[in-house]
């Protein structure tokens, strides 16, 4: 049913992604799909690498450890954004388009009063990817 999953991940706070990595991988490997885990980090340095290309360097070891862990067949997709924060539901819905996607799966939180204002990330996705998206709560 669907062949390319992608899924959002923030290495910053990796530990708290379980019930989604857990879930996608478990769609994978019912219809025999492809996970791309997408991070997104700006070009500064920062906790998660010096560079882009450490960074990216780290997104990959990530994606090749959920596929010993899981046994599924993973890729990763850095992106360098400019600002991060601000730019996040943009790049990720251009992250879709750009590995060919048909369905994202991503960790989400209890809706806030925000949110009423501000849609999510995964609200934004759900609204404009023109993919299945499973948001999957924390």
């Amino acid at each position: 049913m669907f062949t390319h999953i992608m899924v959002p991940v923030d290495l910053a706070h990796a530990e708290k992604l379980g019930r989604s990595l857990k879930c996608a991988a478990d769609l994978a490997r019912h219809w025999g799909s492809k996970i791309t885990y997408v991070g997104v980090s700006g070009a500064a340095p920062g906790a998660l690498g010096h560079t882009p290309a450490e960074f990216s360097a780290r997104l990959a070891r990530f994606a090749a450890a959920q596929s010993e862990l899981e046994g599924i067949k993973t890729g990763h997709h850095a992106v360098i954004a400019h600002d991060p924060s601000s730019d996040l539901n943009k790049v990720l819905l251009k992250a879709v388009r750009d590995i060919g996607a048909d369905m994202v799966v991503m960790e989400s939180h209890l809706p806030k009063a925000t949110d009423y204002i501000w849609a999510s990330h995964g609200g934004f996705l759900a609204e404009h990817a023109g993919v299945s998206v499973m948001l999957v709560r924390a």
